[in-house]
């Protein structure tokens, strides 16, 4: 058996941010395929974007965002995030979004390798930044101003991480849609891990 192989990329339709194509592929069986699938513009194969899990301590809290997002036509809970700029590294990334969608200052622990969020549409590409917030520069529960795009309406949070579950279902109850992320994030908490 042959491993499974992209043979050919039709691109169907391109706009300012997306591209729609038609992937013919041989599976591994050797049997011809298709599949539509989206991309980002300018996507080269690397990682297009990184998402922060940022902990406030010693607070022991953890930012999330809510805002619009079009495609899923509601209001949407979610870790900050940002495209990677052309030349910028993740790390980098992390830090410059995380200040302009919330204003938080933090310093980056860690960053992964890119993962896919869904595999079966895209092939975008996202990295997970572990970051830290010192608490004292912030103190009091304070929010700082954010320094979002003028596009965006971004609301900030800082969560208790023990009254993560709550807010989350709060939040479902108003009608938000939770980002996938998220409730990976409260199976390994309710797992125990």
């Amino acid at each position: 058996m042959d491993k499974p192989h992209i043979d050919g990329v039709e691109e169907i339709s391109r706009g300012n941010f997306l591209v729609y194509k038609k992937l013919s592929y041989t599976d591994i069986r050797g049997i011809r395929r298709h599949w539509e699938a989206v991309d980002r513009v300018g996507s080269s194969g690397g990682a297009h974007a990184v998402f922060m899990v940022a902990r406030i301590v010693p607070d022991d809290e953890v930012v999330l965002i809510r805002q619009f997002r079009p495609p899923s036509g509601k209001m949407m809970i979610e870790f900050p995030a940002g495209l990677i700029d052309p030349g910028e590294n993740a790390a980098d990334t992390a830090v410059r979004e995380l200040y302009e969608e919330t204003g938080f200052s933090g310093r980056v622990l860690f960053c992964t390798d890119g993962g896919y969020s869904s595999p079966g549409m895209t092939g975008e590409s996202i990295i997970l930044a572990g970051m830290e917030i010192d608490g004292r520069d912030y103190p009091g529960g304070m929010i700082p101003v954010n320094h979002q795009e003028e596009c965006e309406n971004i609301e900030v949070f800082r969560v208790k991480i023990s009254q993560l579950p709550a807010f989350i279902e709060q939040m479902e109850q108003a009608g938000c849609g939770i980002d996938s992320k998220i409730y990976t994030v409260l199976a390994f908490w309710k797992f125990g891990w």
